[in-house]
């Protein structure tokens, strides 16, 4: 079961950065790829700032902010 909600946790957060980022979403892979990168990245920057996402939403929090961060490095780098 906890396969299945880190699936639908990057989904969503997949989904809502590229909401955010780009004005639309990514298609069901994409934002699956986008979520778990944003997790990971999330995650290690949540980790540094010495900062606990708990309950439902902390990790869709986590996933989101970190994925947010994660396109936004790749606007960065292919505009530049």
């Amino acid at each position: 079961m906890s396969i299945l909600y880190a699936v639908i946790i990057g989904i969503l957060a997949g989904w809502l950065a590229g909401l955010v980022m780009k004005g639309r979403g990514f298609g069901m892979i994409g934002n699956l790829v986008v979520g778990i990168v944003g997790a990971v990245i999330g995650s290690l920057v949540f980790s540094a700032l010495g900062i606990d996402a708990y309950g439902a939403f902390g990790p869709l929090i986590t996933a989101f902010f970190g994925a947010v961060l994660f396109l936004a490095l790749v606007k960065a780098v292919k505009h530049a």
